[in-house]
């Protein structure tokens, strides 16, 4: 692209020449980067002019201080291949992003400050953020349209009208996105409704885009409304939905409805499809939602609903890069509005892939046995959060001797995030998740033993939208009551499984316990390829040391996309860590998706 400007009046103009835009959601954390350029191609020979993509505050400074913009996490890179593939860019950087992603972009770190405010104008937070700009701001800042780069627009937060209405604060960042370099126009996001849209909107610095589902062409009429004379945008046209876990699959939506909005909406002004890819949730960067209602009975109810590995989003390019059928109408639609043709090469309508059959565990070593090798402990008279720890995610062990005792005490877990598994002596005794948490629970004690009490604690992702971001501390966060007392006297294992290596598979396995498993994958053609565990409960797995993400029998996945460039010719090392003791002797490889 050569140095354009863009022009924002009754239309968007750019190099003089009227545009209307025709975007596509990608996320490039969902992607592994040597697949940046197959989907991008794609997205672009669906007819798409530009891309949208979140910039995860989170993955980009995951520890303070400490910046990576590196390899899965190169958003230069990202950036500059769109650049290279002719193609617009919407950034969408601000500081929280919702995206179904884990603490909704914003780092952990954040919350080792009890009295923390996101969000807001909150000092500390501000203080924090400003600091994270003034590093990001200036790497992209090159690479806007005046200054010969793809970026045409940048989002000023997310979705704020959702969250509140304190504009000093929008206002705020959108000074700094100036003050930092940033000259392309600013926008924000929000609900059709009403209220939520002028909640939200600060028309006079930053234009309003409108995100919804359904019904696009009048739900834009809002737009009209708040900042008359602009251009309509549709910044999240959503292609389908997210799945959660233990909940029926919910991302179909109906193809011909989306493609009939899609065409009304780019008749009136511009759209971008979220997700035209969606991907993966690599490792532990799954998001939930949190949710409140009251029940026929009038009980109030709330409802954790984190969500599954796969983003697969019913996008129109597959989580593995197929294209669905829907991207072959939602083309025909593009190019019947725009009038421009494009072909889409042979080698982009074909996804490698293998199925490599069945993989027999080899070796196996119980979580316990192998604990101090993945992680030394740290004494605590209370109960630590995973944030006190200095722990982004993964599991918290605590562990407690009880004493030579043959009492029968209750247990009571308060304030306990997001589902533990309670041990005596290596015995499983109940799991808790929900509701269950502040159920009182009995456990016996036997005399002749230390009576060691274990408790495993599983951050199942932080809560990625609403009004409680500021609770989103994991682990156990008030205190185990035995009885009628608060316990005191805790060990903690923060287990991030980020050295997996690190497992002594030569140490003791025991049944009906969490513990790891590990094999080898012989293959001779590396391809894209699935995994799945019928017969396993729940847990995390690993492919050369790589974390593909979380599975869970519940479902309603059922099996989990591999990559090909994480595997290799010759052996591949296979780690599962399995949290229920449910397991069977192998896991299978398969070439598709099971939906």
């Amino acid at each position: 692209m050569t140095q354009k400007h863009i022009r924002i009046d009754d239309q968007i103009t750019i190099g003089n020449k009227p545009v209307k835009i025709i975007s596509g959601s990608v996320h490039y954390g969902r992607i592994h980067p040597s697949y940046w350029r197959d989907r991008l191609e794609k997205i672009k020979t669906m007819g798409c002019n530009t891309i949208e993509t979140y910039v995860p505050w989170n993955i980009h400074e995951p520890e303070k201080g400490t910046f990576q913009f590196e390899g899965q996490y190169d958003l230069i890179q990202f950036i500059e291949l769109i650049h290279e593939l002719d193609l617009y860019l919407i950034l969408r950087a601000s500081p929280y992003i919702c995206a179904e992603w884990e603490f909704g972009g914003l780092p952990y770190w954040l919350l080792k400050d009890r009295n923390m405010r996101v969000r807001s104008l909150y000092q500390p937070y501000m203080d924090h953020l400003e600091a994270f700009f003034e590093v990001l701001i200036p790497k992209v800042a090159n690479y806007q349209i005046h200054k010969g780069g793809p970026i045409i627009l940048v989002q000023v937060e997310n979705e704020y009208g959702y969250f509140s209405n304190e504009k000093t604060y929008t206002r705020k960042l959108a000074d700094i996105y100036k003050r930092y370099g940033i000259e392309v126009p600013l926008v924000t996001s929000d609900s059709t409704r009403e209220s939520i849209m002028m909640s939200g909107e600060i028309s006079d610095v930053a234009m309003p885009t409108i995100n919804c589902g359904f019904d696009l062409k009048e739900r834009s009429q809002i737009l009209d409304k708040v900042n008359p004379g602009k251009p309509r945008i549709a910044m999240e046209f959503w292609s389908g939905w997210f799945n959660i876990w233990g909940s029926p699959s919910q991302e179909g939506r109906d193809v011909n409805q989306i493609n009939k909005d899609l065409k009304e909406m780019m008749e009136i002004g511009h759209v971008n499809l979220y997700m035209a890819h969606g991907g993966t949730n690599f490792g532990f960067m799954n998001g939930a939602n949190y949710y409140e209602k009251v029940d026929e009975e009038g009980n109030f109810v709330e409802e954790y609903a984190p969500a599954t590995t796969s983003y697969d989003y019913g996008a129109p390019i597959s989580e593995n890069g197929d294209l669905k059928e829907r991207y072959w109408t939602y083309k025909q639609t593009i190019q019947d509005i725009t009038g421009i043709k494009t072909t889409v090469p042979e080698e982009l309508k074909k996804t490698k892939k293998m199925a490599y059959g069945n993989l027999h565990i080899q070796e196996k070593v119980a979580l316990s046995e192998t604990l101090e090798d993945l992680v030394k402990p740290i004494f605590s008279h209370y109960p630590m959060t995973m944030e006190e720890l200095d722990q982004d995610f993964g599991y918290v062990l605590y562990r407690s001797k009880l004493g030579d005792k043959d009492w029968s005490q209750t247990i009571k877990l308060l304030g306990t995030k997001d589902r533990a598994q309670v041990f005596l002596n290596n015995q499983l005794q109940f799991s808790a998740y929900l509701k269950t948490f502040y159920k009182k629970q009995s456990i016996q004690l036997e005399k002749g033993t230390e009576n060691v009490l274990d408790i495993l604690v599983e951050n199942m992702g932080r809560v990625n939208f609403g009004p409680y971001l500021d609770d989103q501390r994991k682990g156990i966060t008030k205190a185990v009551m035995l009885d009628e007392y608060q316990h005191t006297g805790w060990y903690h294992y923060a287990l991030s499984l980020k050295e997996i290596e690190k497992v002594d598979f030569k140490k003791e396995y025991k049944e009906q316990v969490p513990a790891f498993y590990r094999s080898s994958l012989l293959i001779e053609e590396v391809a894209d390829t699935y995994i799945t565990l019928p017969g396993w409960g729940k847990g995390v797995l690993f492919i050369n040391g790589f974390n593909i993400g979380r599975f869970w029998e519940k479902g309603p996945q059922e099996s989990y996309y591999i990559p090909a460039p994480l595997l290799k010719e010759g052996e591949n090392e296979v780690i599962i860590f399995e949290t229920e003791g449910k397991v069977t002797d192998k896991v299978t490889f398969i070439e598709n998706l099971i939906s």
